[in-house]
């Protein structure tokens, strides 16, 4: 009877975590890697994109706050990277960055301007935004935890056995 209900526990535990999978892989689906995703007013952004295609060596962007960029070559295979500077005086908030290939790919997406950062460091996890990997990367820890406790338990000896 205790077998089947730690079963069926890791069974709901396993069955809830590969409803999360799905949602942490699209969660970094938009095409685009803005770093950093908190930039302060005077910092560089840089603009990652594959979105464009393996054959594509150019690129424009437009910052809504940094004005327009270009996209070159990056580091990876079909990678165009860009960078532009935010503004002194920038007003925190949303920025929307735009990226365009040849010959008809339009890709967009957001990053947050905050202030200066000024006293203590600030803590905690925050949201999951951009984390899918990180996500995904827990949920399979929790169910290899999950497996060798079941494998523990199953040959662990009972009290009736002699």
């Amino acid at each position: 009877m205790r077998t089947k209900r730690v079963g069926a526990g890791i069974g709901l535990v396993l069955g809830a975590l590969a409803l999360s999978v799905p949602a942490a892989v699209a969660a970094d689906d938009a095409g685009i890697d803005i770093s950093p995703g908190n930039a302060s007013p005077g910092s560089t952004v840089t603009v990652t994109t594959t979105a464009c295609g393996e054959g594509e060596t150019y690129g424009k962007g437009t910052s809504e706050v940094g004005g327009a960029f270009h996209l070159f070559k990056g580091d990876g295979e079909g990678e165009l990277t860009g960078r532009f500077r935010v503004p002194e005086g920038t007003r925190p908030g949303s920025d929307t960055v735009t990226v365009k290939c040849p010959p008809r790919v339009k890709v967009t997406d957001d990053y947050e301007i905050t202030r200066h950062p000024s006293g203590a460091v600030e803590a905690g996890f925050g949201a999951a935004d951009g984390r899918g990997t990180q996500l995904a990367l827990g949920s399979a820890l929790l169910a290899a935890a999950a497996v060798g406790y079941v494998v523990r338990m199953r040959r662990r000896p009972s009290g009736d056995r002699i």
